[in-house]
């Protein structure tokens, strides 16, 4: 048959795109098969690792020779590398004891509740998979290398950890994609705007995932704003830098444009960006404020919300969202401000620098310390080349 006739036939195209996507669709079960049964032998490997480090001290050139002595054994494998052997151990003693999660998502958190392994258990892949059946599923979900910067940065924080396992699998981040996320610490931002999103209780999953929309606060960093600058110049900035804007609210938004005309009469100016969610499908109205946030903004994005739902919502859309973005605020003269709102507000700060949580100091040396580490690097440095720390021989 002739490539004419082929062509010709009726439904041929649709079904060799359908041919074309079930293909792409096994090649990705296979990839997460591999990968599943990859990480279970790690996950096992690094079990063994820890218990034959607590039966016996093998002393510090133990990972070595096992890297070495595996590695002859099974010399076409890549994967033995001594520090790739730490990053096994690593990642089951991150996850090896009972699941927290209370900021892992709550449905995490009420299928694991009843569940009270012994006070220090450690479990095995497989009991993860019988008693914490879906963190077994995310973990195993989850490629290899974007384990190991979840354990550069959060080793020891199963639940911080656990965050960031979850929004991988949800959203299908790439490896830079979560390097970024870290980097803008979201764990610590996500879901704590102020809101009255209890109004969206009677959508299934309405209020969690609206929290889980907004942040507070929101990077700006990206900006390169001068001390001193108008609500105007801020606007035009994030207009111009949309892209990262965008990335910055999160999954599935695009822009639907900068005041964007509503017909709301002469006297009311139009909102400051109007945003659309592909993937959850609702519109977030976002306005902007240099200054402190007062209640009277909170009346001006409830106009805004109401016009949207009248003039642009169609079926099947869910409520639109408002979000007041402004300098600072006070979290109960916030909260007090959405009391009696109907419609479903948002309240967050903006930082023109990147954010750092309120603990970070204490987590910082001071002076005297790294002085004192200087001092002693230079003072070994000195003894290695046989010198005093006056710049004489010995």
């Amino acid at each position: 048959m002739e490539n004419k006739e082929l062509n010709a036939m009726p439904g041929y195209f649709e079904w060799l795109h359908e041919l074309a996507s079930r293909y792409r669709a096994s090649q990705i079960k296979a990839a997460i098969a591999v990968n599943s049964e990859m990480l279970k032998f790690y996950w096992s490997l690094g079990a063994d690792i820890v218990r034959m480090e607590s039966d016996q001290p093998w002393g510090s050139k133990f990972m070595q020779h096992l890297s070495e002595d595996i590695r002859r054994e099974i010399p076409n494998a890549g994967c033995f590398s001594r520090i790739n052997l730490y990053y096994m151990r690593w990642f089951f003693e991150l996850y090896c004891m009972r699941p927290i999660v209370p900021q892992a998502g709550e449905q995490l958190k009420e299928q694991l509740a009843p569940i009270v392994p012994q006070a220090g258990e450690q479990l095995p892949v497989e009991a993860y998979q019988l008693r914490f059946p879906n963190v077994a599923k995310l973990l195993l979900s989850v490629p290899w290398g974007h384990h190991k910067v979840i354990i550069d940065k959060f080793k020891g924080k199963q639940n911080d950890a656990l965050f960031y396992v979850r929004k991988i699998v949800e959203n299908g981040w790439s490896r830079s994609m979560l390097e970024h996320w870290i980097g803008t610490n979201l764990h610590l931002r996500e879901g704590r705007a102020v809101t009255n999103f209890d109004v969206l209780a009677d959508i299934e999953g309405g209020s969690d995932l609206a929290n889980e929309l907004l942040k507070d606060p929101y990077d700006f960093s990206f900006l390169t704003m001068t001390e001193k600058y108008r609500e105007q110049e801020l606007k035009d900035a994030l207009v111009a830098n949309i892209e990262k804007y965008m990335l910055e609210l999160g999954q599935g938004f695009c822009f639907k444009g900068r005041e964007y005309p509503l017909d709301m009469g002469s006297e009311v100016r139009p909102p400051d960006m109007l945003f659309y969610n592909d993937d959850k499908r609702f519109y977030l109205v976002v306005e902007v404020k240099v200054t402190k946030f007062e209640p009277s903004h909170v009346g001006q994005t409830n106009a805004y919300v109401a016009a949207v739902n009248h003039q642009l919502r169609k079926p099947g859309d869910g409520p639109t969202i408002g979000l007041i973005i402004c300098k600072e605020k006070d979290r109960v003269t916030a909260k007090y401000s959405l009391e009696g709102v109907s419609t479903p507000i948002g309240i967050a700060d903006y930082a023109l620098e990147k954010f750092l949580p309120a603990d970070f100091a204490s987590d910082l040396p001071d002076v005297e310390a790294i002085e004192s580490d200087q001092t002693r690097r230079l003072q070994q440095l000195l003894e290695k080349h046989g010198m005093t720390d006056d710049g004489g021989g010995r």
